[in-house]
This record gives C-alpha cells, structure tokens and sequence, in this order.
C-alpha cells in the first residue's frame, strides 16, 4: 500500500497531470479545472500619452515588449524595447491588440486648466509695469547706436562687423520711469527674431535712417509690428547727415502705410540722431506718453509668467537664459520650467551683470539654474515644486520628440532612390552657434536655399563650443560643420584632423549664407556650351585604302587632333564625328593654327568632298 498524501488521496506522478474521474458524474472536482474563464465583458481601454516607449506600452497592456516588437514588425516597423512611438503608432499597436486607445490627460493641460480658471487678473492688484520697447529696422540704420545713445554704453565695439547678432534686453530711466528695450538684429535673415520680438512687445520703435529711407528689412518690421497689433513709433535716425531728406522718407514711410500724425495719422515720428544725442529725450518721452495710452499693467504678486529672449551655454555657469517677466514676480528660488528646461533660480543679473533678488512685471533678467538651454521664445513659468517642473519639462520633451517622430518628411527609401537616380543631391551640416536666437535665424535662412534638386540636411543644432562627438557625426554622415561664433575644444581639433572633417567658422550671418549657396550651386549639374575652335577648308581629297583623307588649309582658330568635328556642305551638316587624325605633310600633329594645311580624318566619315568646311569645337562649363 503506497504512501498517502495529507488529502488522503494517491501520489499523483511526477510531471504527470491529474486524471479526469469524471465519467458521467456531477460534482466531480476535476471539472472545474476543464471548463474556461469567462472573458472579461466590454472593451479594454488604455490611456497613451504623446510618446511612449515599447516597454511602457507593453506594461500598461500587461504584455511583453517582444509581443509589442511582434505587431510593430508586422506593420513594417523595426522597434527597440526602449524605442519611443507616437500616439498614433501606438495607437495601430494597442488597437491591433484588443485595446480601445483614449489619449491620456498632460500635466500640462490641468496646469492650464488651473491658470485659466484662476484668471482674470484681480483688477485691485494690478500696478503699472515698464513697457516693453522693440527697436527693429533696416541693417545699418543705426539701432543699436541709438540704444548706445540710450544707455550711454558701447554695444556696437562688441558685435562682429557692427551688426547686432542676437537679441538683447536692456533698461533705461527717464523720469523716475523704467522703460525696457529688446534690440533685435536688422539683418534680412534674422527675420524670425524680429518677429518673436514683436510678440513680446508693447511699443515697436522702427528705426529709419533720414539718409537712405524706406528699405526691405524696414517694411518686414512694419509688417511684424502691426501683425503683433502694437503701436509703432518711427525714429528718424541720422538727421546729422548733409544728405538727410526727411521729407522723402516721410513719403516713403505713407507708401509703406504708416501715417505719420503731422499728415493727420496716428503714428508719431521722432527725428533723433544716434551721434550726436540729439532728439533722444523726444524719443523716450514719445514712448512713456504711448505707454500711458496703453495702461500696460501687472500683477507683482502672483507666480511669475515670462518669455525667453535669448539662451547659450555659458562654459563656466552653465544654461544662462534671458528671459522678459511679463506677470507676476520671480525671485531667486523659485522653481521654473522652460519649455523642456526646468530648475530652481540659482542667480539672477541684469544686462550690466548685476545681482538681483526680484524681478517684476516688465522687466528683464538672465537666469542662472536651469538644467539646459532652453529654446528663444519658449515660455517661462513658476511652479510650485520641483517634482512637478521635472515631469512638465519631461512632458514637453516627450511632445517635442513626438512631433519629431510625425514631422513631414520623405521616407528614407524615398530619399535614397533619388539620390540613386540623381534627382535630389543634400549638403549635410553640423550647426553650432553661441546663442539659440543665432542658431534659429541660421537655420530659416538656409532652409530657403533648398530647391528641388538641392538639399540642405542640417543633422544637429546646438549651442555651445564644437564637441568631438560633434566631429565624430560629421565624419559617419559626411557633413561639413559650420561655427557661428563658437569654436571647437582641443579634442574635437584633434578629431576633426585625424578625420579630415571640414570644420567652417563665421561670425556673421550673410557670410555664411553665401558660403552655403556657393557650396549649393557646386552640387549642381555642369552646364555646357559649345565653342568653335577653327574651320579648315577642304581643298583635296585623298585614298588611303579605304580611309579618305581631307587635305585641308586652316582658316581660322585651330584644328586640334581627336577635337569634335562637324562637317558642313552649302552650309548644312553633313556629319559630326572626332577628328581621329591630324597631320602637317607626313607627321602626325597635335594642332595646326590659322595659316597652315593639314590632312583631315573624320572617324568613321569617308564621303569628304572638296570645298567642304570642317568646323571644329569644344565644350565649355558655364559658371
């Protein structure tokens, strides 16, 4: 009698499974093991967010990342497990599965919700704030002069060829009143700038010189300054000048559409010059009584809420941020998120490096804390704990990416194909620049230098010195890098020499611009057009077996030896060949010049006849 177990029953064998005793009875206790689990009634739902990696996805499903791999694989997508997938991939995954997608709430969106229903400002704590002033205009025209007039400094010695190459923010006194001032670059290419400048503003200023009037960067900050519907002031610089004609530009400045209020408008022109620091009072005047008209006011007592005006990567302090305070009051401390950069307020200075404590509605201020450089134009906000900026900044990240992943470009075997064919021909580049607001501007313009059959392929856009793996992503792509006020650490020299990598420094704009189109138009496909080398008259025919040979006189230009050749009868062509042989009396000859006989083999052409021309030519590459 074998060994009973604590049920009472039989050893059941090893690896064996238990056997089915029921044969026709009920109740038997091995029939609850055969019959199945019911299936979970109505659909399954999963909340996705923007972006989601192949684990977290499989983990909200309780699956496996190789089940997600598999259906991805299916619909012709490779994955890694930590590969992130948009919202409408992972929806086609989830759905494939027997899961009903909902995109999942941001934490951004209920901190907009919050800030929405905290809103309208109480009228009780709002106090006037300095209004915020644009100077935008044409290169050249004299705006950061007429800021050096302002602030009595010299910016114009620290920019490289007197062009102002970043946006920045700057205060002045007048009257016991702060008035802020964004001086934004002139140059066509820093368009963009201008236009985040104008959003930002409260008073645009545009610049026009009295000597040279109305001119194309002029009438695009017209435009962005009206399309921010601020009110516009027009300084008219350079009035020292013998040759200023202000009536002209006044004229010029009604076609432009801004009507001036000595010809009954409502825009007020202040004739100043940046020089001499003449009219300048008038100017700041102008603007605080415009300020007064518009009652721009804040509240100091709530959470501050700003813009980025400018960021880079300083070596010694890290991600230094300009940012305009436009609401509320930002103290050293506080925690803030911008954009996909977050931190807490290490340090705040003014434009002359001085440390501050608070800065209020209006008012400008770099900001020493965060952990990267965050983007021009991103917006800056307090929150209340650094846990929360953490997951805001990693949120917006995860957008950004997510709409890196859907952004509107050719597929790659698309690509591939043309460049096989011919059809396309891409300039990859490794941009670096000093700023973020430089590095924008580079990239709209040289995006406008894209044509149909050249492309420009910017891999990598950053601020900061070029790295080496910088270097190392140029020589595996085949990139050239371009530095825009920044150069490369020692490491990265030593690659980029090692690699032979093309490593261009600039420091301003429309030099580089230029480079590129030159760079640009050497990819494209050689023109050629034909150049007549000589003509030579056939006087004499000659047999040599079944070759015949033209006995010739030059009578113009040179007949070389294996030149194209046509040959012509009563002025038409008869046939176009190469000139397989060319000799003077029994030698061979590699050219005969005007003046001179020779004998004449056309390959292939033995029908020559006396008194026919042979017209030699060659083909020339047209730049």
């Amino acid at each position: 009698m074998g060994r009973r177990t604590r049920s009472g029953g039989s050893r059941r064998p090893r690896g064996g499974h238990r056997p089915n005793s029921n044969r026709g009875g009920n109740g038997n206790r091995g029939t609850a093991v055969l019959t199945p689990t019911p299936e979970p009634q109505g659909p399954r739902i999963i909340e996705v967010p923007t972006a989601i990696t192949v684990k977290d996805l499989a983990d909200r499903m309780s699956l496996t990342p190789v089940d997600i791999i598999k259906v991805l694989m299916k619909n012709g997508v490779m994955a890694t497990i930590n590969q992130e997938l948009d919202f409408d991939t992972a929806t086609i995954v989830a759905t494939d599965l027997g899961w009903e997608v909902k995109e999942a709430p941001t934490i951004i969106e209920e901190i907009e919700q919050q800030q929405e229903e905290t809103e309208p400002e109480d009228e009780s704590q709002l106090e006037s704030r300095p209004p915020v002033v644009t100077v935008m205009g044409h290169v050249d025209h004299g705006k950061t002069a007429l800021l050096d007039a302002i602030r009595s400094t010299n910016v114009v010695a620290q920019e490289s060829g007197g062009i102002t190459q970043h946006i920045g923010a700057y205060q002045a006194v007048k009257n016991d009143q702060r008035i802020t001032f964004l001086d934004t670059p002139g140059h066509a290419a820093f368009t963009q700038m201008r236009a985040r400048g104008a959003q930002v503003t409260d008073v645009a200023i545009i610049v026009v010189a009295a000597d040279d009037g109305v001119m194309p960067q002029t009438r695009e900050a017209i435009s962005h300054a009206r399309a921010a519907n601020v009110p516009i002031i027009v300084a008219l610089n350079k009035m020292d000048k013998p040759e200023a004609n202000p009536d002209r530009v006044k004229a010029e400045l009604n076609e432009a559409g801004l009507n001036l209020v000595e010809w009954g408008g409502d825009i007020e022109l202040v004739p100043v010059s940046a020089r001499e620091q003449t009219g300048i009072d008038d100017l700041l005047t102008t603007i605080l009584l415009t300020s007064e008209i518009g009652n721009y006011r804040a509240n100091p007592n709530r959470p501050a809420v700003g813009t980025v005006i400018e960021a880079k990567l300083d070596r010694a302090r890290g991600p230094l941020a300009t940012v305009i305070v436009q609401n509320g009051t930002l103290h050293v401390g506080d925690v803030i998120v911008a954009g996909s950069a977050y931190g807490k307020v290490r340090a705040l200075f003014d434009e002359r490096g001085k440390h501050l404590k608070t800065v209020g509605p209006g008012s400008p201020a770099a900001i020493l804390g965060l952990n990267e450089v965050p983007e021009a134009g991103d917006r800056v906000q307090v929150l209340p704990d650094e846990k929360l900026a953490r997951a805001v900044a990693l949120e917006r990240g995860a957008q950004k990416r997510a709409e890196n992943l859907t952004r509107g470009r050719a597929p790659v075997a698309d690509i591939l194909n043309q460049i096989a064919q011919g059809e396309t021909k891409e300039l990859n580049l490794i941009l670096k620049a000093d700023v973020q607001g430089s590095l924008e501007a580079i990239t709209h313009a040289l995006q406008d230098l894209n044509t149909d059959t050249e492309k420009i392929n910017i891999l990598l856009t950053a601020t900061g010195a070029i790295s080496e793996s910088d270097v190392s992503l140029a020589q595996a792509s085949n990139a050239l890098i371009i530095g825009f006020n920044t150069r490369p650490d020692a490491a990265a020299r030593r690659a980029a020499e090692v690699d032979h990598v093309d490593i261009r420094y600039y420091d301003i704009i429309y030099n580089l611009i230029e480079d590129i189109e030159q760079a640009l138009s050497g990819m494209r496909e050689p023109v050629y057009q034909e150049v007549i080398e000589g003509h030579a008259e056939v006087r004499a025919t000659f047999k040599a077996g079944r070759t015949v040979i033209a006995g010739c006189y030059v009578t113009d230009g040179s007949i070389k030896r294996n030149a194209e050749a046509r040959v012509l009868r009563d002025g038409q062509v008869v046939t176009n060949g190469r000139i397989s042989s060319l000799k003077r009396f029994k030698e061979d000859a590699r050219e005969v010049t005007s003046g001179y006989e020779c004998g004449i083999v056309i390959d292939g052409f033995n029908d020559v006849q006396e008194g026919d021309i042979i017209e030699a030519f060659g083909q020339e590459r047209v730049a």
